[in-house]
C-alpha cells in the first residue's frame, strides 16, 4: 500500500485530543469505506440519492425528516438560510437581500464561539444577523424572549463542550419558547452521540457533524420536521450549491450512522479501565497526576486528565503539549487547560500501542 507520510511528507499523528476537524475527525471503519467506493465508482442522481438516504436515515432514527449535507457548518448556514427564505426562490437566490428584515438568529451569548470559526460565521452566511441573548454566564428564559420581534426568524441553541455550561437556559425551555411564538428552533449539536434525545424535545432542527461521533466521512446529518427539512433542501438552488456534499460521502455516511446505532458503546467503567495502566504508570512519577475525568459536557466519554507540577518537572504543561506535537510522530491532546497545568487524553482513537507510545513520549519529555 502506497505510504501517504511519505510521498507528501506530512507527519503522522496521534489523535488523543478526541474528534476534532483539525486532525480529519475520525478514524471510519472498513464498512465505511466499501460504501464510499461503492458511491465514487458509480453514477447517481444526486438529489434522488439525497432524497433515498434521508428517508432510509429517518426510518432508522425514527424521526420525521433527514438529510445529508456538507458538514456541520454547512447544516447550521443553510438551516439558517431556510428561515429566511422559506420556500421564496427570489430570496433563496439572494439570501443576503436587506430588503428583508426578518432574519434575526437569536443564541445564547455565551453559545456564540469560536469551533474553529465563530458560529456567527456560519449563521451570517445563511443571511442571519446573530442577536445574543443574556451574558456569558448568565442567559434566562426571560432574557431570550425579550429580544424576540417581528425581524425574529429562529432561534439558535449551539450543544457543545466549546459554551459555557452553567446558568444557561435549557433546551426544553428554549423549545418551549419556539413554540409560544411560532419559530423555529436549530441545535447544532455537533459532537453529541444522543441523535434523538433533542428532537424528542421538540427541536425543529438538530444538526451532527459525520465525522465525530459517529466516525463518518467528511459530512452532516440534519435532522429535524419534515417541513423545515423540505425548505433545507430548497437551499440547493442557492448557498446548498456551494457546499454540496459529494456521493461517496452520503453513501458512507448513511453507512457509518447504520453502524452507529447497531454499535456496542463502551460504558464509562469500561472506558476507565482502558485507563488504568496508563494513568497508574504516569502517577508512579514525582510531579505528575492522572486521574480519569468525564467530559465536561455531559457525554459518556472518560478521558485521563494529566496534571503536571512546573515545580517539580522544571516545564509546565504549556511547554509539555507543544513538544508532543514535535518530533516524526505528532502527538495531539486536549489542551484547553494547559495554561491551569492539565492536559486530557481521548482515548476514543487510540490504540493500544499509540496509549503506550504516549507515555513514553511523556517520560522522555519530563525526563523521566
Amino acid at each position: 500500500m502506497e505510504n501517504i507520510y511519505e510521498k507528501y511528507n506530512v507527519k503522522k499523528v496521534i489523535n488523543a485530543s478526541g474528534k476534532m476537524t483539525i486532525l480529519g475527525g475520525s478514524r471510519v471503519s472498513s464498512e465505511v469505506l466499501e460504501s464510499m467506493n461503492s458511491g465514487a465508482a458509480n453514477f447517481f442522481e444526486v438529489k434522488d440519492l439525497l432524497d433515498k438516504t434521508g428517508e432510509y436515515i429517518s426510518e432508522l432514527l425514527n424521526v420525521e425528516s433527514a438529510y445529508i449535507v456538507a458538514s456541520a457548518s454547512s447544516g447550521i448556514a443553510q438551516s439558517i438560510a431556510s428561515t429566511i427564505t422559506g420556500d421564496n426562490l427570489y430570496e433563496i437566490l439572494n439570501i443576503h437581500n436587506k430588503n428583508n428584515k426578518k432574519r434575526e438568529i437569536i443564541l445564547p451569548k455565551g453559545h456564540n464561539v469560536d469551533y474553529g470559526t465563530p458560529v456567527q460565521v456560519a449563521v451570517e452566511m445563511g443571511g442571519g444577523v446573530v442577536v445574543e441573548a443574556g451574558y456569558a454566564n448568565a442567559c434566562k428564559v426571560e432574557h431570550v424572549e425579550s429580544l424576540i420581534n417581528e425581524n425574529t426568524a429562529a432561534l439558535l441553541y449551539i450543544k457543545s463542550h466549546h459554551c459555557v455550561q452553567k446558568g444557561i437556559v435549557s433546551i426544553k425551555d428554549y423549545v418551549a419558547l419556539g413554540k409560544k411564538y411560532d419559530l423555529p428552533v436549530i441545535i447544532d449539536a455537533a459532537a453529541e452521540e444522543d441523535l434523538n434525545v433533542y428532537y424528542n424535545e421538540g427541536a425543529d432542527c438538530v444538526i451532527y457533524s459525520g465525522t465525530k461521533a459517529l466516525e463518518g466521512p467528511t459530512s452532516a446529518l440534519v435532522i429535524g420536521k419534515k417541513e423545515f427539512i423540505k425548505t433545507l433542501k430548497n437551499q440547493s438552488k442557492g448557498i446548498g450549491r456551494v457546499m454540496k456534499v459529494g456521493k461517496e460521502n452520503i453513501l458512507g455516511l448513511t453507512k457509518a450512522i447504520e453502524l452507529y446505532v447497531n454499535k456496542n458503546k463502551l460504558t464509562l467503567d469500561e472506558q476507565r479501565e482502558r485507563l488504568k495502566d496508563f494513568n497508574g504508570v504516569l502517577n508512579g512519577i514525582d510531579g505528575i497526576t492522572s486521574t480519569c475525568v468525564q467530559d465536561a459536557a455531559g457525554r459518556a466519554i472518560i478521558r485521563a486528565l494529566i496534571s503536571f507540577d512546573e515545580d517539580k518537572l522544571n516545564i509546565n504543561a504549556l511547554e509539555i503539549a507543544e513538544k508532543l506535537k514535535t518530533g516524526d510522530v505528532r502527538i495531539y491532546t486536549r489542551d484547553y487547560r494547559a495554561n491551569e497545568g492539565k492536559i486530557e487524553i481521548d482515548i476514543r482513537d487510540l490504540s493500544d500501542e499509540e496509549l503506550e507510545f504516549i507515555l513514553i513520549r511523556i517520560r522522555e519529555i519530563v525526563g523521566k
